[in-house]
């Protein structure tokens, strides 16, 4: 199986893209805060299912592709927080964050569908 195969995978790399254009409208003292942590956790959720499936047993894939889903969490999460602090309107949360629960789907169900090899 090659990763770039991958809904997931694809789908994770869009939502990269996605964080790092809303990102670009945080304010400048952000940059090495929450615009750098929530960037270096967008990016971990590809690399994870990229570096899962290159895993040599099923049970180190769903280690990282859990590790993947964790970091989704964490993105969902300063998502939140830059909503709070007023860096992004209701409407870029509302739109990123659907991105995110079809991100979150896409994992759990290939989570799933590795759990039964």
């Amino acid at each position: 199986m090659n990763y770039t195969d991958l809904d997931v995978w694809k789908y994770s790399r869009g939502l990269v893209k996605e964080v790092y254009l809303l990102t670009k409208k945080y304010p400048k003292e952000e940059m090495y805060g929450l615009t750098n942590k929530v960037r270096r956790c967008a990016v971990s959720v590809p690399s994870n299912i990229a570096e899962g499936i290159g895993r040599q047993s099923n049970k180190e894939t769903i280690h990282f592709l859990f590790i993947a889903k964790g970091s989704l969490q964490e993105v969902e999460t300063q998502l939140y927080l830059s909503f709070d602090l007023g860096y992004m309107s209701k409407e870029d949360l509302k739109n990123i964050l659907e991105k995110v629960i079809s991100c979150k789907k896409l994992l759990n169900g290939f989570i799933n569908y590795y759990k039964k090899l």
